[in-house]
């Protein structure tokens, strides 16, 4: 009994150490606020029900395969506002850098700002050893819901593996 209440007592600990678990298809979106590129309060709560939302955590602007993955959603923004999508990007690169990387790259939705971890912590992306979030993309349904993960290195198969879940969901309706 002893050894159950320890090892209980050292998860609790790691998870408290290392922020929430990485939310599963099924669970409840994480409740967030933050601030976008520009200053911008964004409350995920005030998106949720109004648009499906792609919330997208990556490691840093102006990377290759961060810029892949940008690129390739903002090339992508016409099909996915006609599905009803809203894509939000994160990592944890100041307000400057992401106003750069979206000048740059004309992006054209909002990165938001979270340079303390939070809404990496609150989502359960840490990379490992570094303050940086891991490349992990959500897709959150107007329920509220996750409704697809993609936790992976490589940009494309977030782009290929979120447009199968748009496609998915939409034809679930």
């Amino acid at each position: 009994m002893k050894l159950r209440y320890l090892a209980l007592t050292l998860y609790t600990l790691c998870l408290a150490a290392y922020g929430a678990e990485t939310p599963k298809v099924g669970d409840k979106a994480p409740s967030i606020e933050a601030k976008d590129q520009d200053g911008k309060a964004f409350k995920l709560a005030d998106h949720v029900g109004k648009h499906i939302v792609l919330l997208y955590f990556y490691p840093k602007d102006e990377t290759p395969g961060c810029t892949k993955q940008a690129c390739g959603l903002r090339d992508r923004m016409g099909d996915l506002e006609k599905d009803g999508v809203e894509v939000i990007g994160v990592s944890r690169d100041d307000a400057a850098s992401h106003v750069k990387f979206r000048s740059k790259f004309n992006l054209n939705f909002p990165l938001l700002v979270d340079t303390d971890g939070k809404l990496t912590d609150a989502f359960g992306t840490p990379m490992e050893g570094k303050p940086l979030s891991r490349r992990v993309s959500f897709l959150i349904g107007l329920d509220g819901r996750i409704a697809a993960v993609t936790d992976n290195r490589d940009a494309q198969v977030h782009l290929d593996e979120m447009k199968a879940a748009i496609a998915k969901l939409k034809a679930a309706k």
